[in-house]
């Protein structure tokens, strides 16, 4: 994605409400933090920490409120992250890469490894069984996202090229319907989407990604946000650590609670949560290095206009 483009797209979602939260974030910059705006998806330990009112009860005694911005996958997030919108939240590995080499403001805070629960997904009749069968097919995925990379290094395994499928891009709830009604041969796609195609969309699992390569999914913080406000983003971390670690011990509490928050049926979180990894934890050089390789194939592939440093984005608490 070009930086032109990037940035086309972050005022276009909303673009007045855009510039208020933008100048309400260069306000806060300059003074005391009065509300933490969080961007979370239908999965994770945002969730769990939103259903919790973890935060909430956290920051009330500092006078800090927290708001909830529910996004329907990773890249509209870093958008609303660059323009100020949101202060914090949780994506793949495929949307900072992108927005990092847009110029966006985004720092990677936390990381998370990714050990299952995403993959690709074809009909249940459908006669590709295998990864060098996706050749010439339709492949469903949202451009930039985790599917993205999984896509690509699935189809690396195989000896194939990315030019050897036809790629085609999609949000998760426009994927769904267009994977159902045989618009896509195949659904690169994370939970709970996932768990959705293959036990209600009569989806069958042709890859898990864990089979495939490493991943990790990472808590981003827009930049200034960092940089000024660095206690309070360590808090924010802090808290939400403890949640995930509250989650690997309660998971069908967390289904529960999954279902609560997003609206997605119990049996479906209940199959998300107990594959689902909820450590959080440090940005380790391991992790950075694994993040480095998919940011160099996304740029040998054309897919980043420039080559980025992964390492340069990486937020340290200068007080630790």
């Amino acid at each position: 994605m070009q930086r032109r483009d990037f940035l086309k797209l972050s005022l276009g979602t909303a673009a007045a409400a855009a510039f208020v939260s933008h100048a309400n974030a260069q306000a806060t910059s300059q003074g005391a933090v009065k509300e933490i705006r969080v961007g979370y998806q239908k999965t994770g330990v945002l969730v769990i920490t939103r259903q919790q009112a973890a935060l909430e009860k956290h920051f009330a005694p500092l006078g800090i409120d927290v708001k909830w911005v529910e996004f329907s996958s990773g890249p509209p997030m870093m958008e609303a992250m660059n323009v100020g919108s949101i202060d914090f939240g949780a994506v793949g590995d495929s949307p900072p890469v992108f927005a990092q080499a847009a110029g966006a403001a985004i720092v990677y805070a936390a990381g998370q490894p990714i050990t299952n629960g995403q993959g690709i997904l074809v009909p249940k009749d459908s006669p590709i069984r295998g990864i060098a069968d996706l050749k010439g097919k339709r492949v469903g995925f949202t451009k930039g996202s985790s599917a993205h990379n999984i896509v690509v290094q699935t189809l690396e395994k195989a000896g194939l090229t990315y030019a050897d499928i036809t790629p085609v891009y999609l949000t998760p709830p426009d994927a769904g319907p267009a994977f159902a009604n045989g618009s896509i041969e195949a659904w690169a796609i994370w939970d709970p989407y996932f768990a959705i195609g293959a036990t209600k969309q009569g989806g069958r699992i042709l890859i898990n990604a864990r089979d495939v390569t490493k991943t990790n999914s990472f808590f981003i913080a827009n930049r200034d946000f960092a940089r000024n406000h660095g206690a309070i983003l360590q808090q924010i971390i802090d808290v939400t650590t403890a949640a995930g670690q509250w989650a690997e011990q309660h998971r069908d509490a967390v289904a529960k609670s999954l279902a609560a928050i997003t609206g997605v049926p119990l049996d479906i979180q209940t199959l998300a949560a107990n594959r689902a990894n909820f450590v959080v934890g440090p940005v380790t050089d391991d992790i950075v290095t694994t993040q480095q390789g998919v940011a160099d194939r996304f740029h040998k592939l054309g897919l980043i206009p420039k080559p980025i440093v992964i390492r340069d984005i990486v937020w340290r608490n200068p007080a630790a």
